[in-house]
C-alpha cells in the first residue's frame, strides 16, 4: 500500500524529476542539435521541431521500459536493507541535488553531462546511506567512479580523432578539388551510406533499449546495419542526387522542396533560360562578419572552386536583405500607434491592453527560445573584445562555396536527427529512471529490487517536459557551443556529428561511460583543428565547458551526499 505518510517526498521526487527533464531538454539536447544550427544547416526553429518530434518519438517508442534501481551499479542494493522509507529518501535527495545542479549549469551556460551528474548524486546519497566503503570507486567493469572519471578525457580525445580523420577524408577527397561541387554530389551517396550505417548502429547499440536490438546475433545484427544503410544510399542516388545536381550545377532557382520526389525525372528538367546569369539558390553558410555585423567574405576560398568558375563572382555582393524587426520592436511598435487615452482602467482601455500589451507580452516570453539570434551571440558583439577575439577563430578557417556546403547539410540533418531519436530513447531515463524508482516504492511501500518498471505515462509526461526545456531554455547552451568553439559549416558539422557517434557506438561496445556531450565538443575540437591552425580554437570557451564537466561529479556528489546525511541524522523532537 502506498506510504501517505512520505507523500511530501513522493510531491518533491515529482517535481524535481521534471525539473531535471526539463534540464536534460535545455543543455543535454541542446548541445547535440547546436551544431546543425550552428552550421545553418537547420534554423534554430527547425531544430527545436525536430527535436520535438524525435526526441518524443524515442523516448516513447524504443525507450527504456526498465530503469536501473542503482544507476550504473554505483552503491548495492542491499544499502537500504528492508527500510522502504530510506530508498525513497535516498533517491529523492539524488534526484534534487541533481537537478539543482543542472539548472544551475544551465543557467551558467556549461554544456554537462546529464549522466555524469544523476550518477554523481547517486554515488554522495551512497556515501550518506551506506558509507565510503560500499561505493565502487574503481572500474568496476565500466561502470564505477573510476571509469566515469577516466571518461572525461577518453572521451573527447577519441571523438577529436575520429572528427580529424573523416574531415581531412573529406577535405582532400573533395573540398579541395577543382570542380568540387560536382565531387561533392557524386560521392554524396556514400557519406550517406556512412551516415546511415552508423545512424543505424547507434540506434541498435545506444537508442532502443526496449528492443533489445544488441542482443541479436552479429550476423543479423550486420546485415541489418549494411541493408539498411544501402536503401538509404539507394535513395540517395535515386532522389538526392538529381535534386542536389538540378539545384546547384543546372542553377535551376526555381525548383522547389516538393520536386525532391520527381527523382530522376528531374535530370531531363530544362533550367531557366537566364540560370547560368545567376547564383544557386542555396543558403548563406558564411558566419565571418565585419565591424558592422555583416557577412565578410574577405577570407572565403582556400581552393576547390564550384562547378562554375564565375559563380562565385557573381555571388561577390549579394544584394542586402532586408533586416526583420524584432519582437521588442514591433511591441513599440504596436504600443505607439495604440496609445492609451486617459486611465489605464477606464473601460475603453481595456482592450489596448489585453490585445496590444497582455497578448504579445506573453507571446514574446514564450517564444524567446525560439526567436533567439544564436549566431550574433555565437560570434560576439562587433567593436567589442570578444567579437574581435571570435573574428580572429573565424579567419583562422577557410571556408567554401555555398554550393558545395550545400550538399553535406543534408547528410548533417539525417546524423542529427538519428542522435537526437537515440537520444530520446536512451538519456530520458536519467530523469525518469530516479522518478520510476521513488514512484514504485512510494506506491508499493516496500524496498524496490534491482529494476524498477517505467509507466508509460512517465515517459511521455518526460518527453513533454523535455521538450519544453530546449523549445524555451536550450538557446542558453546553444549560443556557448558550434561557431563559439570554431567555425562551423555543414561539411565540418557532419563530420563532428558522425565523430561524436562512432565514439559513442565504440565506448557502448566496450562498457566504457562516455557522455555525448563530451564527444561532439571532442569531435568539433578535432574537426577544427583541421584548419592547420591553432587558433582556429576558442580555447577560453573550450577550457569553460572542460570545468563544467569536471565540477559536476565532486559538486554534485556532495551536495547529494550532505542533503541526505543532514536529513538521516537530524535531531528528532
Amino acid at each position: 500500500m502506498p506510504l501517505h505518510q512520505w507523500d511530501y517526498l513522493m510531491a518533491i521526487g515529482t517535481m524535481f524529476s521534471l525539473l531535471d527533464a526539463f534540464n536534460i531538454g535545455a543543455n543535454d539536447v541542446a548541445n547535440s542539435w547546436a551544431t546543425s544550427v550552428s552550421s545553418r544547416s537547420l534554423t534554430l526553429r527547425q531544430a527545436i521541431i525536430g527535436a520535438a518530434i524525435f526526441e518524443f518519438l524515442g523516448a516513447v517508442t524504443v525507450g527504456a521500459r526498465v530503469a536501473s534501481t542503482i544507476k550504473n551499479g554505483i552503491i548495492p542494493s542491499s544499502s537500504f536493507g528492508d527500510n522502504a522509507g530510506l530508498q525513497l529518501l535516498s533517491f529523492t535527495c539524488a534526484i534534487v541535488a541533481s537537478a539543482t545542479w543542472l539548472m544551475f549549469a544551465t543557467y551558467m551556460s556549461f554544456p554537462v553531462s546529464t549522466t555524469y551528474s544523476i550518477v554523481s548524486a547517486v554515488a554522495g546519497v551512497g556515501v550518506a546511506v551506506a558509507g565510503a566503503d560500499k561505493v565502487q570507486w574503481g572500474w568496476n567493469d565500466g561502470k564505477g567512479l573510476g571509469a566515469i572519471f577516466a571518461g572525461l578525457g577518453m572521451a573527447p580525445a577519441i571523438a577529436a580523432g575520429f572528427g580529424a580523420v573523416l574531415y581531412l577524408l573529406v577535405k582532400f577527397v573533395v573540398l579541395m578539388r577543382r570542380d568540387a561541387v560536382r565531387w561533392a554530389i557524386w560521392t554524396g551517396p556514400f557519406f550517406f551510406f556512412t551516415a546511415a550505417a552508423v545512424s543505424t548502429m547507434s540506434i541498435i547499440y545506444k537508442g532502443a533499449p526496449s528492443l533489445n536490438l544488441d542482443e541479436k546475433s552479429p550476423t543479423v545484427t550486420a546485415l541489418g546495419i549494411v541493408i539498411t544503410a544501402l536503401v538509404v544510399a539507394i535513395l540517395a542516388i535515386l532522389f538526392w542526387v538529381p535534386f542536389v545536381y538540378t539545384k546547384v550545377i543546372k542553377l535551376d532557382y526555381t525548383l522547389k522542396w516538393y520536386h525532391f520526389f520527381l527523382g530522376p525525372f528531374l535530370l531531363r528538367r530544362q533550367p531557366p533560360s537566364d540560370a547560368h546569369e545567376r547564383a544557386a539558390a542555396v543558403p548563406d553558410y558564411r558566419v565571418i562578419q565585419d565591424e558592422h555585423g555583416n557577412i565578410s567574405l574577405e577570407n572565403k576560398i582556400e581552393a576547390g572552386p564550384a562547378s562554375k568558375p564565375d559563380a562565385l563572382d557573381r555571388d561577390e555582393k549579394p544584394a542586402e536583405a532586408p533586416k526583420s524587426q524584432s519582437i521588442l520592436a514591433r511591441q513599440l511598435e504596436q504600443l505607439e500607434r495604440h496609445p492609451l487615452d486617459g486611465a489605464w482602467y477606464e473601460p475603453r482601455n481595456f482592450v489596448i491592453l489585453v490585445k496590444y500589451r497582455t497578448v504579445p507580452w506573453i507571446l514574446s516570453t514564450l517564444l524567446h527560445g525560439t526567436s533567439y539570434d544564436i549566431h550574433a551571440a555565437q560570434a560576439g558583439q562587433a567593436g567589442t573584445k570578444e567579437g574581435e577575439h571570435m573574428r580572429a577563430v573565424f579567419a583562422a578557417a577557410k571556408q567554401y562555396p555555398n554550393e558545395l556546403e550545400h550538399t553535406y547539410s543534408f547528410v548533417q540533418v539525417l546524423t542529427a536527427c538519428t542522435a537526437s531519436f537515440a537520444h530520446g530513447a536512451n538519456d530520458l531515463g536519467n530523469a525518469i529512471g530516479p522518478w520510476s524508482v521513488i514512484y514504485a516504492t512510494w506506491n508499493s511501500g516496500r524496498v524496490v529490487g534491482k529494476e524498477s518498471d517505467i509507466p508509460i505515462w512517465m515517459i511521455i509526461v518526460g518527453a513533454l517536459t523535455l521538450v519544453i526545456g530546449l523549445a524555451t531554455y536550450g538557446y542558453n547552451i546553444m549560443r556557448v557551443l558550434g561557431n563559439k568553439i570554431t567555425y562551423m559549416s555543414p561539411s565540418r558539422g557532419s563530420c563532428m556529428e558522425l565523430a561524436a557517434a562512432i565514439t559513442v557506438i565504440l565506448a557502448s561496445q566496450y562498457g566504457l561511460p562516455v557522455s555525448t556531450t563530451m564527444c561532439i565538443t571532442g569531435a568539433t575540437v578535432g574537426v577544427g583543428l583541421c584548419n592547420g591552425d591553432v587558433k582556429a580554437i576558442n580555447w577560453k570557451a573550450t577550457g569553460w565547458i572542460f570545468m563544467g564537466w569536471v565540477l559536476t561529479i565532486p559538486i554534485v556528489g556532495v551536495l547529494s551526499g550532505c542533503l541526505m546525511g543532514i536529513i538521516v541524522n537530524a535531531p528528532r523532537f
